[in-house]
């Protein structure tokens, strides 16, 4: 059999369906190329040939060389200081967590991580994987939190880094959901008390911003609270973030729920379904497949909402790296953790996205 004509499949064939198929794509696909032009080379300069990232020998080290950062190196170069990163990169990471104890927030990190990435394969989704999360969950901050098994105990206002950041938002998104379904589904109830709770509570949520949501579990909610009782600052942050994002999901649920033909309701009704054999076994399924791209672009923004905790007096992964640039010897080159951060962030928001477009065509019926 010959090989398809080059213009019709390969890279080729696909500039051409996508960046040239028209006269207003192809100008456009021209400026981005000239603004590329003029602007890799001067990146690529600051970022690599006239950077900083001092190196010397060691015998000692297992690759024969260790780093050595100088800020005096530093401050006469004309490109980014990467001793910067080197130097702060355990304030970076692991926030004000003792040093001599970091193998705990890193090996919840390792465990986490594992878990998300086990998660993402749809034929393990059950019973079992649920109770591997009710187990992993609490795990996780017995070994932060130590007090446990012979670990030191370590106060929850010293965590901090890329730890806090992936915690609060893998927390928030695996509790908010089950809590999202429920509240579209309470919104869209026939009884009135349940309907009016919901979407009291929905558009209450919705109705300010999630920094004030975070300021009032942080510094207004302990006065209502009656005497000698306190909740942990990083407990409160969470159900706040949890609250947060549950009453976005529910309205994006809720308008999967209503994109269904009624004919779906009425065909199980038929079959002799009861209310929630419906909507657990006909409904739900059908809208949580539509709602994919808008449930997780709510899911990346709260993972870059967790930033916000820094009002609180929490340092996240960014607000790490603001803490590290407070050094004075190293302040002037905060650039370069930033750049750092926005390259993390990059990365997991990519991820997100990246597995929800592959999920989403898994699910596609209508392409099989």
């Amino acid at each position: 059999m010959a090989a398809a004509p080059i213009m019709t499949v390969g890279p080729l064939a696909w500039m051409r369906a996508n960046l040239f198929n028209s006269i207003t794509n192809t100008i456009v696909t021209l400026v981005v190329l000239v603004v590329f032009a003029y602007a890799i080379p001067g990146i690529l300069n600051w970022a690599v040939f006239d950077a900083v990232l001092t190196i010397k020998p060691s015998p000692d080290s297992i690759l024969g060389f260790e780093f050595a950062p100088s800020s005096e190196a530093c401050r006469i170069a004309t490109g980014a200081c990467w001793d910067f990163v080197i130097e702060k990169h355990r304030v970076m990471v692991f926030g004000l967590f003792p040093h001599d104890q970091l193998w705990r927030p890193l090996l919840m990190i390792v465990v986490l991580l594992g878990m998300v990435i086990v998660s993402l394969n749809t034929d393990l989704w059950g019973r079992t994987l649920t109770i591997a999360w009710v187990i992993a969950l609490p795990g996780m901050f017995i070994l932060m939190q130590g007090g446990l098994f012979g670990l030191t105990f370590v106060e929850t206002s010293r965590w901090g880094g890329l730890p806090i950041t992936l915690i609060l938002s893998v927390n928030a998104i695996v509790l908010s959901f089950p809590l999202a379904i429920l509240l579209a589904l309470g919104r869209r109830s026939d009884l009135p008390i349940i309907k009016t709770l919901c979407v009291g509570f929905i558009e209450a949520i919705r109705g300010v911003p999630l920094i004030t949501l975070l300021f009032m579990a942080s510094l207004m909610l302990p006065l209502f609270l009656p005497e000698g009782t306190n909740i942990n600052k990083l407990l409160r942050a969470q159900i706040g973030l949890i609250l947060f994002s549950a009453a976005y999901v529910a309205e994006v649920i809720r308008g999967g729920l209503q994109a269904i033909p009624k004919g779906q309701t009425e065909a199980g009704e038929a079959l002799g379904l009861n209310y929630w054999q419906n909507t657990f076994f006909i409904l739900l399924p059908q809208a949580l497949k539509l709602v994919i791209p808008p449930t997780v672009n709510t899911f990346i923004g709260l993972f870059k909402d967790t930033t916000l905790i820094i009002i609180i007096s929490m340092y996240d992964f960014l607000g790490a790296i603001r803490l590290a640039s407070a050094d004075p010897e190293w302040r002037p080159f905060y650039v370069e953790g930033l750049v750092l951060a926005a390259l993390v962030y990059f990365i997991f928001c990519f991820a997100m996205a990246s597995y929800a477009r592959r999920l989403e065509a898994r699910l596609d019926t209508s392409q099989r």
